[in-house]
């Protein structure tokens, strides 16, 4: 083959070359960073904390629910009704710059089947302002409606699946940006958010911040047995997150409570 053939294909060749040793070389961390909108609650429990089995049977009254993002898709609600399920978050948005495509059949849907729903806001603290947040959050999904159904919109503030586990925030910073959130939060909506987190990220990024307690409803992740410690000041959880791999939908909770327990807490 003459020469000046040759040369495109060597050129081809060398660029091949170079993009397959660029992956190759590619920094695990970098590889492994998930793309920005796709974070859903509980995604960095598992890595985190780790399962260690599944609560124990107890007098107890609690009630089923699970919760959603664009992760699941389209979801059948009437099948987790059937099994027990009675109520459901659903993921409304993230930072400022991701709404879930699936929304309207996830929230709507597990209305539909007779669910006690809310909506939720997968936090990014680096990214803009705790209020700006709860704006966007409270403007495409996340309100609330005295109708009995309805639950207060919860914040998932958890580690930071796209880098540092604390978004680069000291701890009262951090504690400063939930402050805001909940703040214009309540003051959009007359409700006190839910706040959805894990107490060894809290005790990392906040310091074990205890000024929450008093007004939002405590929402703890724990794949174990039992939920362990809490976060300062919470002397009981209202919801818990305690799997990530249930039947039909994934992330199954149980709310401390009968069912007239989560009416109340939707009617506020």
């Amino acid at each position: 083959m003459p020469v000046h053939r040759l040369r495109p294909v060597r050129l081809l060749l060398a660029a091949l070359v170079a993009t397959l040793l660029a992956a190759v070389s590619l920094p695990a961390s970098a590889a492994d960073t998930p793309a920005r909108g796709s974070a859903y609650m509980g995604i960095g429990v598992l890595a985190h904390d780790g399962q260690n089995g599944t609560p124990r049977d107890t007098r107890a009254t609690q009630t089923e629910g699970v919760d959603v993002s664009g992760h699941q898709g389209n979801v059948a609600w009437s099948t987790l009704w059937s099994s027990g399920v009675k109520w459901a978050y659903v993921k409304a948005t993230e930072g400022t710059y991701y709404t879930n495509p699936y929304f309207a059949q996830q929230y709507n849907g597990s209305y539909n089947v007779g669910m006690i729903r809310g909506s939720y806001h997968f936090a990014t603290p680096d990214t803009t302002g705790g209020a700006t947040q709860a704006d966007y959050f409270v403007d495409h999904g996340g309100g609330w409606s005295k109708d009995g159904r309805t639950l207060p919109g919860a914040l998932d503030i958890e580690w930071n699946p796209y880098g540092a586990s604390c978004y680069g925030k000291t701890q009262s910073g951090m504690v400063t940006w939930i402050r805001d959130f909940l703040n214009r939060y309540k003051a959009r909506t007359g409700r006190d958010a839910v706040i959805y987190t894990a107490t060894s990220w809290w005790t990392e990024c906040t310091g074990n911040y205890a000024g929450f307690a008093t007004a939002n409803p405590l929402w703890i992740a724990r794949y174990a047995s039992t939920v362990g410690t809490l976060p300062a000041g919470w002397g009981y959880y209202t919801m818990w997150q305690y799997t990530s791999s249930g039947p039909t939908v994934g992330d199954h909770d149980k709310f401390n409570g009968a069912l007239d327990r989560v009416q109340a807490l939707a009617n506020g």
